[in-house]
């Protein structure tokens, strides 16, 4: 006798479908940008210098390689949008809102789209390293250096600082937590990989 219930195979379809339709998309893009907001929340301010230590760059890593650099970009564009509405998806040592977007951590926040796309493109472009635990290295390493390269420009226009004192404030103390944040990435990211093509 047939079994009524649908198979493996035809319940994994389904749901490709569904993540390839338009609905499909829109939910996954939401999802991720939920994620990046509950890691936001995950904050810890600093005393000498106006950029907290946050989770979000980890997620932001974690959305671009695993949706790709068109998704992962409209993710963050979403994240955005939400802070700017004044949903509390932002670190909760700032302002809010879109006075958040416009002060010192500003840089670090619009750098998210464009390091989502790096990321992505890095892990779905790159095809000459076989290691997919090295290539989302890469990938993490090269957001990073988008991340820190807006955010702490950011800080010589918003606050009038020099490059050298920029650096100091928006990098330097955050140099070993994305080193962590990095490894963390690539290994969920591979390990996924791994369980994916089983």
């Amino acid at each position: 006798m047939q079994s009524a219930l649908p198979s493996q195979s035809a319940l994994a379809h389904s749901a490709k479908s569904f993540e390839e339709s338009v609905p499909g998309k829109a939910v996954i893009v939401i999802a991720a940008s939920l994620f990046v907001a509950a890691c936001a929340h995950v904050s810890l301010p600093l005393p000498f210098t106006p950029v907290p230590i946050t989770l979000q760059t980890f997620a932001v890593f974690i959305v671009g390689m695993l949706l790709g650099p068109t998704a992962g970009f409209a993710a963050m564009m979403a994240y955005l949008a939400e802070g700017a509405a004044g949903l509390p998806v932002f670190s909760p040592h700032g302002p809010g809102g879109f006075a958040q977007l416009l002060g010192p951590t500003g840089g670090f926040l619009f750098s998210y789209p464009l390091a989502a796309a790096v990321a992505g493109w890095v892990v779905r472009g790159t095809r000459f390293v076989s290691s997919r635990f090295v290539l989302a290295v890469t990938a993490g390493v090269l957001a990073s250096v988008v991340v820190f390269s807006l955010g702490a420009g950011w800080l010589v226009l918003y606050a009038h600082k020099s490059a050298s004192l920029a650096w100091q404030l928006g990098v330097v103390p955050f140099l070993l937590g994305d080193t962590i944040k990095i490894m963390a990435g690539a290994s969920i990211f591979s390990s996924l990989q791994r369980w994916a093509r089983r």
